[in-house]
């Protein structure tokens, strides 16, 4: 009977042990294939914490890639510079059925510059891996070791990249001395981690497993906000020679303002004299600084510096002053510098930069969570932002790459917490006039005439200044109608606060309105279309409006003389619900024909049952667009 138990024992160890390296993709279960274009198989991630200046990451990962849409999750990407060194990479791929096919190493790797095209300097670099294979499903399995000679950033854990990717099997490893203080943010994990402590080291373990793959909702909030995360960030930190020690954004504000601007600030005396005269005859603090930004705008322009600890430090202002240029970081404390110069207060701020709102999280402070620095100014009553790396952006207008957020001002008192204004539903507009002559053939021609704010303003912002061949190319684009042309096209501005761009076209459409018959079809809505979305039964993820906006468009239709008008009847849609409200009216004076529409959107947050309400409003706002006349043609 013993010797039974040993046999049997001994063979569900081989079983056993097979299993975990048997990468046939058959013995994925079901429920990890549905849906999913790839599935994690096995993710080991561990951070061994030795010193501030030696933190050591190992991953060991199986990924199968079922089809060519999950190639991107078996991409490869290692970064490293004079702080990250590659100790060792190895893999293998395997095919559908677990037959091992390739084996690669470090020297399989492309190894390139991590330049971004706009960095005058660069001293990251990247190697990257991905496999020539073109039969799906397959299997890469691969180890990779690094050496950090820092602590400021801890590789995060998020052991579900994607919806459309599944789990097996996840884990996160992070060790470190007994005595070492960090702090961990742990977001939608449910599970408790596993603590294992003795006299050298404290590791903590968190596990994850049969994550399912999950459709993709429209109008989702950004993926982290739903994601299992995990977070750290040590108390004592060393990043290249520089040691600090935060727990909270007061003193990690602290530490950036001492540690990395205070030195950085000093100009030239000419140069100080030269502020003192270029504002003497301003009478307010805004408009002193007003003055000092178009100095900079016509001095200076954006290049990027990412060296060392020029990740995080500018360069000095009297670098900046001397060459002309500089990055987010640089440009930033040179503007500060000049308005020290004329005794005006103003804040560095850190802000995680995109078109998605992000804010820094309140109550965890760290230093990944900003990506770019923009200025405030603290004027009496009147608080005024600026965005220093463009040569064009109007005085005190925060795009939408920075606007209503949580950022952090980095002051010789302390970091704290401020919001950046927001753009409003009714400040995002657009405002559009068309004057068209509908022809007998059913062409039609006139001229349009467009008003951007806001963050519409930015819409077409960049055309400015490119030629009239792109311009028009990028116009086609815009408003993607068959067999349009552009006879005219001019752009104006009014660059302030609140800026606004101007577009004047002359254009024509042919074969716009088809004939058939004794019949002319004409969509009213010739420009300005909401598109459908899709209907989604079950919807788990709340709804989410990143940003709202305004559309009111006029178009006036001179119809030709071949039109029966006594037929046509004026037509009137009103829609309202808690996502916005639609308004579409036609009326008729003589031969001129008006289309009327006005369309907002709200900004903002609602639960997952609303989406039916919202998807049905987008989708009647969608049949509305589409309005057609059936215009009768006389005999």
């Amino acid at each position: 009977m013993r010797s039974l138990f040993t046999v049997f024992s001994l063979l569900l160890i081989s079983v056993t042990g097979f299993a975990q390296d048997n990468y046939d993709a058959d013995l994925i279960p079901s429920n990890l294939r549905n849906r999913a274009n790839a599935c994690i198989r096995n993710e080991e991630t561990t951070i061994d914490m030795r010193s501030p200046d030696n933190v050591i990451l190992n991953v060991k990962k199986a990924i199968t890639v079922f089809n060519q849409n999950g190639e991107d999750e078996a991409r490869l990407v290692i970064y490293y510079d004079k702080n990250i060194s590659i100790k060792s990479i190895k893999g293998e791929v395997y095919n559908s059925v677990g037959k091992l096919t390739n084996k690669f190493s470090q020297n399989d790797f492309s190894d390139m510059s991590a330049a971004d095209g706009f960095s005058l300097f660069v001293d990251s670099r990247v190697k990257h891996y991905l496999p020539s294979v073109n039969q799906y499903p397959y299997t890469l399995v691969y180890n990779y070791e690094i050496r950090n000679k820092q602590n400021l950033i801890i590789p995060d854990w998020s052991p579900k990249p994607a919806d459309d990717v599944s789990v097996e099997k996840s884990t996160y490893t992070f060790i470190c001395k007994p005595t070492d203080q960090v702090r961990i943010k742990t977001h939608n994990y449910s599970g408790t981690p596993e603590v294992l402590t003795d006299e050298k080291q404290k590791k903590t373990i968190w596990k994850a497993s049969n994550i399912q793959a999950v459709r993709t909702e429209p109008y989702s909030p950004a993926h982290e906000t739903y994601a299992t995360n995990i977070q750290i960030a040590p108390q004592e930190f060393y990043y290249y020679n520089h040691k600090g020690s935060y727990t909270n954004w007061k003193e990690l504000g602290k530490w950036i303002y001492d540690d990395l601007l205070a030195t950085r600030k000093t100009l030239p005396a000419t140069t100080i004299e030269m502020v003192k005269n270029l504002v003497k005859n301003e009478k307010t603090e805004k408009d002193k600084a007003r003055k000092i930004y178009q100095y900079l705008q016509d001095k200076t322009r954006y290049v990027s510096v990412q060296i060392g600890i020029g990740g995080f430090q500018p360069i000095a202002a009297s670098e900046v002053d001397r060459l002309g240029y500089g990055d987010c970081k640089a440009l930033v404390n040179y503007m500060q510098s000049l308005l020290n110069a004329a005794d005006i207060d103003s804040y560095y701020c850190v802000v995680s930069a995109g078109s998605e709102k992000k804010s820094m999280d309140p109550g965890y402070a760290s230093m990944v969570q900003g990506n770019h620095v923009i200025l405030c100014m603290p004027l009496k009553g009147d608080t005024t932002w600026l965005e220093c790396t463009s040569q064009k952006i109007p005085f005190g207008f925060l795009s939408d790459f920075t606007d209503d957020r949580l950022v952090l001002a980095c002051t010789a008192e302390g970091g704290k917490l401020l919001h950046t204004p927001k753009l409003t539903t009714a400040e995002n507009l657009q405002v559009r006039r068309a004057d068209l002559t509908l022809h007998s053939d059913g062409s039609i021609s006139g001229k349009m005439n467009t008003i951007y704010a806001g963050s519409q303003y930015e819409n077409q912002e960049s055309l400015i200044g490119k030629s009239i061949t792109e311009q028009h190319k990028l116009l086609k684009q815009t408003y993607n109608i068959d067999n349009i042309d552009f006879e005219a096209v001019s752009f104006a501005q009014k660059k302030d606060i609140s800026p606004t761009l101007t577009e004047d076209i002359t254009t024509n459409i042919r074969n716009y309105a088809p004939v058939n018959g004794n019949k002319m079809f004409l969509q009213l809505n010739a420009f300005n279309v909401k598109r459908s979305i899709p209907e989604i039964r079950n919807r788990t993820l709340p709804v989410y409006i990143n940003r709202g906006y305004t559309d009111e468009d006029t178009i006036i239709y001179t119809l030709p003389d071949n039109v029966d008008t006594t037929l046509i009847m004026g037509q009137d849609k009103t829609l309202k619900s808690d996502f916005g409200q639609y308004v579409c009216k036609t009326s008729l004076d003589g031969k001129k024909l008006t289309y009327y529409r006005k369309f907002i959107l709200n900004d903002g947050t609602f639960s997952a049952e609303k989406y039916a309400d919202f998807s049905k409003f987008i989708n009647d706002v969608n049949s509305a667009d589409y309005l057609k006349l059936a215009l009768s043609l006389k005999k």
